[in-house]
């Protein structure tokens, strides 16, 4: 059974090599582009990212993003590290550069001495406001010259382009459904149905895959991450000589309206063609009307019950019309 408003590249065999990526933006270079490119520039140049001094203070914007990153609470430098995509030479040549200016601190954890804590010092603390403010001043310096119209225009742009940037971020990969953020999305998925179900939700009631099912060559499981936090998980199970099944696919609030629902659909289709399957299937419940409606507009067609799977009201099925078995 799936979730609603729930449901890439699946793990480095299955990923969109970068060649691939280019030829299938080559015949829209003088579009798409050029125009990603001529925006890029336009903002470094309109924010002032370009300058060694940004926001007038003495620091460039990777050490001026990464005091803002930290904040008020002490951070993990390897999460830190996967949330800005940041390369570990570098990130280690910015601390270094914040700690030697007094604005940071950081400490080895005495139990594991390869995890590293870093915090602002009071100096760090000020500045922080300082860069808060100037960042405000910046702010304001794009929008007054703009009339009131403009001004949406642009507001509403911009929280356009973040949605859309937000969600060329997140990545899907095959991970065991033993690994620890697939358990996590999987309890977070059970603990909703258990608050969105008229009935209430118990795992042991339902027809649950048990993990051998979602490990290859007998299905596969996707965890979707953003900035390396999981935000969402799909499987897919493969019997022999049977249509490939849809299992517990599930995205998290936060992370809902970035597309990600449609695009484990498409994955899990693609995967499932790859195997030699013609028809995928799923089941869910009456509650869950996003999910229906994303089904049906994904091109499923509701059928007659195939499995008794005591939480599901609706099953659904697609034929995969070209499929390309692995």
């Amino acid at each position: 059974m799936t979730d609603a408003g729930t449901t890439g590249p699946a793990d480095d065999t299955a990923r969109t090599p970068p060649d691939r990526a280019r030829q299938d933006l080559a015949p829209r270079h003088g579009t798409q582009i050029d125009r990603v490119r001529h925006f890029n520039r336009t903002v470094t140049e309109r924010v002032g990212a370009l300058h060694d001094h940004y926001l007038g203070r003495d620091r460039p914007v990777g050490e001026a993003r990464l005091l803002w990153e930290i904040s008020e609470q002490p951070q993990d430098v390897r999460r830190l590290r996967g949330r800005l995509g940041l390369d570990s030479g570098y990130l280690s040549r910015l601390l270094r550069s914040l700690e030697s200016a007094g604005l940071i601190t950081v400490d080895q954890q005495p139990r594991d001495r390869r995890v590293r804590t870093v915090r602002l010092t009071a100096a760090g603390r000020a500045e922080h406001a300082v860069l808060d403010e100037r960042s405000d001043e910046l702010a304001g310096s794009l929008l007054r010259p703009l009339n009131t119209g403009q001004r949406v225009r642009l507001v509403a742009a911009m929280a356009e382009v973040d949605r859309l940037l937000t969600a060329a971020t997140v990545t899907l990969d095959v991970v065991d459904p033993d690994h620890t953020d697939a358990r996590w999305c999987l309890e977070s998925y059970f603990t909703e149905l258990q608050e969105s179900f008229d009935t209430g939700f118990e795992p042991g009631r339902s027809l649950l895959p048990d993990a051998g099912e979602l490990r290859p060559p007998k299905g596969l499981f996707l965890v979707a991450r953003l900035r390396g936090e999981p935000v969402g998980c799909a499987g897919l199970k493969l019997p022999p000589r049977a249509p490939a099944e849809v299992k517990r696919m599930w995205v998290a609030p936060g992370a809902r309206g970035l597309g990600l629902a449609r695009r484990f659909l498409a994955e899990l289709e693609s995967q499932a063609a790859r195997h030699g399957r013609d028809l995928l299937r799923l089941d869910t419940n009456k509650e869950l009307d996003s999910a229906i409606g994303l089904y049906r507009s994904s091109g499923f067609r509701e059928v007659p019950a195939f499995n008794d799977e005591p939480y599901a009201h609706h099953w659904f099925e697609k034929r995969i019309t070209d499929p390309t078995p692995q």
